[in-house]
């Protein structure tokens, strides 16, 4: 029997970001795409860093409560994805085993892992694909 990998469950082409690119742009990728996670990656499309829905409304949201909607708009424009991302990102290479991924995530309470081949994104590892591979009939 063939062990199932990293690349076999993972969302290719996932949706990312710029380190240089506005709050306000990574929550309205998130919402537009129905996700939680977005991998920050450079020119090169090597994975830099990772804002979570999480980031955003407690490190950016959170000290805004107070200010109306259109304020909080406003400063998430002027705030760069680079001063709330997560650094030093743990990630995964397409061949590697998605048990032994499943692991890192349950262990870490990651919600996702980038998968990387070489130096480039080439997927993301999330919580949704596990349950898709294991809800779809085989």
């Amino acid at each position: 029997m063939t062990k199932l990998r990293a690349a076999d469950l993972m969302t290719d082409d996932p949706v990312a970001v710029a380190p240089d690119d506005d709050l306000q742009t990574a929550r309205n990728l998130m919402d537009r795409h129905g996700i939680r996670h977005l991998p920050v990656v450079d020119e090169d499309g090597a994975v830099v860093g990772l804002v979570s829905q999480r980031d955003l409304m407690q490190r950016a949201l959170a000290p805004t409560d107070d200010l109306t909607l259109s304020a909080q708009h406003d400063v998430m424009s002027e705030v760069k994805v680079e001063s709330i991302m997560t650094l030093d990102v743990e990630v995964v290479a397409p061949d590697s085993d998605v048990a032994t991924a499943g692991r890192v995530m349950l262990e870490n309470k990651y919600g996702c892992l980038p998968v990387v081949d070489g130096d480039r994104m080439t997927g993301i590892l999330t919580e949704a694909d596990f349950v898709r591979y294991l809800s779809e009939p085989r």
